[in-house]
């Protein structure tokens, strides 16, 4: 078989590997066909959920907000005079928008040094860990999905500090996170997820 051959069949089956599908699940705001369509969502946020003791319907309702439970979302480009491209708002990446230094910080503490935020098992390990945390310095309950999401959004510090009071439209999303994990359990629970 020729070199050139031999390049152009490899290539063919490296393109049609593809790169993973990254786009967001059907039906966000029903939980039980959420599972059904994406049972690997279920399973990572069940083995987190064993391992931090985060529930997963808070796990989930901070996925809904932060990433639709699109594997591969970035925050938007900033311009400059309305045109001229200045990179992203921040480096948040993946289905759980964990910033490249707060996601460095997971992978030293638990030595998972081959995590991507990309990936759904790895992204809720990191949504876990970070909420335990999270309960270990600030005492908030791994059940209370508004406060956990403020300090998932403002940082340990952040929050602390009590900066979401400042901003209401933060305060307001909070809000609709909690509602929407209080939907997703009890969708759980009538499909016997949880």
């Amino acid at each position: 078989m020729s070199r050139i051959l031999r390049a152009s069949i490899l290539l063919m089956l490296l393109a049609s590997c593809g790169g993973g599908n990254y786009s967001a699940p059907r039906n966000l705001d029903n939980a039980c066909a959420l599972v059904a369509e994406r049972p690997a969502y279920f399973r990572a946020m069940r083995d987190a959920e064993r391992r931090w003791g985060v529930p997963i319907h808070v796990q989930m309702a901070t996925f809904h907000q932060e990433s639709k439970f699109i594997g591969n979302a970035r925050t938007p480009h900033r311009y400059a005079l309305g045109i001229i491209p200045m990179g992203r708002q921040s480096s948040a990446y993946g289905y759980s928008q964990a910033l490249d230094g707060t996601w460095e910080e997971y992978e030293d503490a638990v030595g998972r040094w081959g995590a991507r935020r990309d990936r759904i098992d790895d992204a809720a390990d990191f949504m876990g860990w970070y909420m335990d945390i999270s309960t270990q310095r600030l005492g908030i309950s791994k059940w209370d999905a508004q406060a956990q999401y403020l300090a998932y959004h403002e940082g340990r510090t952040g929050y602390a500090n009590q900066s979401y009071l400042n901003k209401p439209w933060l305060m307001d999303v909070s809000a609709k996170v909690a509602q929407r994990a209080e939907m997703y359990r009890a969708q759980l629970a009538s499909c016997g997820r949880i």
